[in-house]
């Protein structure tokens, strides 16, 4: 009868058992419906990379591609983020086990005595099965914790890759745009070059003064400098890709391009508002929220008793030998009941510290929504007044070339001096230089835009959802 008791009393605390604590509500952010600089976007077309994630496809750039994708396969701190990823999936399992028995065995022999007693040995194998019964749900928020962890980290990874790719789309860009900056000064170096011959020419038939061969002398060596310091930035960004592909500086090589940049693709600008909840970093942090919402309940369950139910049966025997030829049995059941009566405050200090450690969490999530709305906003405004700025430019370019032929012809009539074509020819090169400045500013806002929205725009894209926590 006294026997029968035990089970009984173990079924009434598991059938009482529940799981203290809040359960998770998504705190509310601001409304991300309207976007200021959302007006007059068209939709994007459909693309075959519009949903994988692949955006810089749209570019449709196959250095590019290749150089991003490389990236994803050697950059060490995308190594790093992977190797936190899998932490987080191992501190995961190490929680969930908390829900399982532990089992064990043992083997020992002791030898005793005394000056009144003879010496005694004694040998015993035991058998051992432990369980703590997840009576309050400790196990099962922590649990809760460590997913919301694992899920916030498998965003960070996200994040991580994004961020590379980014970063390697601007550097490109960056590394195509003064490509395109050194074929302009060499196209000019040639036209000076005719310049300072026909000065020379005229100097010769006594046509024009010695200060007007030192101009044209002097604007050639100065492009020359340009050229040097072209060179220069142009090795700085080779060897920053180098870095994000994960290899040594000397193992890259990016052959000149002196071509046109490429157009400025179509990004999905008509439901931005909709995808920055998908961004990694957003997903991440309201993950984080979700984690320290669930250790709240960890910490409320140090309040309450814990529970463990010992079982162990074992052998004993005065030999070694005997324990193999029949040896006595014995065993051993029993609960333990186990409460903190006196802790200083301890338990009251780390409920509070999970309380406002929620807090933060939700206050950081709010604040990392309200930055991406302020990104988003940023990238289009900058998209819709550089797309403005860019016709200006090129009004501005061909009002300057027109200046500088008007010039030219009248310097070879002698009815100016060589200072205003030079004048002219100055202001020329600096507008088509600003407007490759202005067209790689496009190029690298519309970047800045596929990673504000988190690179995939599809709202039925798995790899958002998976990010996302979804399934």
């Amino acid at each position: 009868m006294k026997i029968s008791v035990l089970p009984l009393t173990l079924s009434a605390l598991l059938l009482s058992a529940c799981t203290l604590g809040p359960d998770y509500t998504q705190p509310e952010t601001v409304d991300t419906a309207s976007i200021r600089y959302q007006q007059g976007w068209q939709p994007m077309p459909t693309r075959s990379w519009a949903a994988s994630g692949r955006w810089w496809q749209a570019f449709e750039d196959d250095a590019l591609s290749e150089l991003v994708e490389r990236s994803v396969q050697a950059n060490q701190t995308l190594a790093q983020a992977e190797a936190r990823f899998r932490a987080a999936e191992a501190q995961w399992r190490l929680t969930r086990g908390g829900l399982s028995p532990e089992v064990g065995a043992s083997l020992g022999g002791s030898r005793s005595g005394g000056s009144d007693r003879s010496v005694i040995e004694q040998y015993d194998a035991r058998l051992q099965i432990g369980w703590a019964p997840d009576l309050w749900g400790r196990v099962r928020r922590g649990m809760e914790a460590d997913q919301a962890g694992l899920q916030a980290s498998a965003a960070d990874l996200a994040a991580v890759r994004l961020a590379i790719q980014v970063a390697v789309a601007e550097a490109y860009i960056n590394l195509r745009a003064l490509d395109r900056q050194q074929a302009i000064l060499n196209a000019t170096m040639v036209a000076y070059d005719r310049s300072a011959s026909l000065t020379r020419n005229q100097y010769e038939a006594g046509i024009v003064s010695r200060a007007d061969v030192i101009q044209a002398e002097t604007q050639r060596q100065s492009l020359r400098t340009d050229l040097y310091d072209l060179q220069a930035a142009r090795a700085r960004e080779q060897n920053a890709l180098a870095a994000l592909l994960g290899v040594a500086p000397v193992e890259l090589e990016l052959q000149e391009r002196g071509e046109r940049l490429p157009a400025v693709p179509v990004l999905p600008q008509s439901m931005p508002a909709v995808l920055i909840a998908r961004r990694p970093d957003v997903v991440a942090a309201e993950r984080q929220v979700a984690a320290a919402n669930a250790r709240i309940g960890v910490a409320q369950t140090a309040w309450l008793p814990d529970v463990t139910l010992d079982l162990w049966g074992g052998v004993q025997s005065g030999t070694f030998s005997g324990l193999f030829d029949a040896p006595a049995r014995v065993w051993s059941l029993g609960p333990t009941l186990a409460q903190t009566l006196f802790d200083g405050g301890q338990r009251t200090a780390s409920r509070d510290i999970a309380l406002a450690r929620y807090d933060e969490q939700a206050a950081f999530y709010r604040q990392t929504v309200l930055d991406s709305l302020r990104e988003l906003e940023d990238a289009l405004a900058t998209l819709q007044i550089l797309a403005e700025k860019t016709e200006q430019q090129q009004a501005l370019l061909e009002l300057a070339e027109e200046n500088e032929r008007v010039i030219t012809n009248r310097y070879r009539a002698g009815q100016v001096s060589f200072l205003e074509v030079a004048t002219a020819q100055n202001i020329t090169l600096s507008t088509r230089r600003v407007a490759v400045d202005i067209h790689a500013q496009r190029l690298a806002a519309t970047v800045q835009l596929a990673a504000i929205i988190g690179g995939g725009w599809d709202l039925d894209d798995p790899v958002v959802q998976s990010v996302s926590g979804k399934n």
